[in-house]
C-alpha cells in the first residue's frame, strides 16, 4: 500500500515537472516570437507604396511535409501545405491558414497568395523563411477582402523533419510560429 502511494506521488511529481517544462518552453517561444516581431522587416519583404496594415496576427501551426522521390530517386521531405490558426493581440482566433496558400477569416473573407520574395530569418537560421506574397481575393467581403499583400515574419520552427523519411507518402509535421501582416 505504501509503495503504491509513493509511486502515485512520484507520478504526480513527474507530471508536474513535465507541465512546468512545457509551460517554460511555450512561454519562451511566445517571448521569442514577440521579440522577433519587433525586428525591422527586411527591405525585400516590403512592397512598394504600401503603408496600411489591415491586421497583424500571431500564427501557431504546422508545416506539413510528404515523403517523395527527388530527381535522383531518393526519398526526401517535400513541402505540401501549411496549417495554422492566426490570433489577434487579445488571443482571439481570427484567420485560418491552409493550402494554396490561403487564408480564411472567420467572417468568411478569403484570399490566396503567390510568392513574391523570401528572406532568411536572421535571428533563427533553422526557421522557415520569412515571405512576401501577393494576395488575390478569393471570396466574400470582410477583414481580408482589401488585402493586396501578406508578409510572414518572425518565423520560428517549421523546417522539414530532421529525421530521414523512409516510406513514400509518409507525412511529417513541423510546428512553427510566425507573425502574418496583411497589407492593403
Amino acid at each position: 500500500m505504501i509503495q503504491s502511494i509513493r509511486r502515485g506521488c512520484q507520478g504526480l511529481r513527474l507530471a508536474r515537472q513535465r507541465a512546468v517544462a512545457v509551460a517554460t518552453v511555450l512561454a519562451g517561444s511566445v517571448a521569442f516570437s514577440s521579440a522577433q516581431a519587433q525586428e525591422p522587416v527586411p527591405g525585400a519583404l516590403q512592397p512598394a507604396g504600401v503603408t496600411h496594415a489591415v491586421a497583424s496576427l500571431k500564427a501557431s501551426g504546422v508545416q506539413i511535409y510528404v515523403c517523395r522521390r527527388d530527381a535522383a530517386n531518393q526519398l526526401v521531405w517535400t513541402f505540401q501545405a501549411p496549417q495554422a490558426d492566426l490570433y489577434d493581440a487579445s488571443g482571439q482566433l481570427v484567420v485560418r491558414h491552409g493550402a494554396g496558400p490561403s487564408w480564411e477569416a472567420l467572417d468568411g473573407s478569403r484570399i490566396t497568395g503567390k510568392l513574391l520574395q523570401h528572406a532568411a530569418n536572421p535571428d533563427d537560421s533553422a526557421a522557415i523563411p520569412m515571405l512576401l506574397l501577393a494576395a488575390t481575393n478569393a471570396g466574400g467581403p470582410g477583414l481580408l477582402s482589401s488585402v493586396h499583400y501578406v508578409q510572414r515574419l518572425a518565423t520560428h520552427g517549421g523546417a522539414a523533419p530532421a529525421h530521414a523519411c523512409e516510406h513514400e507518402g509518409e507525412e511529417g509535421r513541423s510546428p512553427y510560429l510566425a507573425e502574418y501582416v496583411f497589407l492593403e
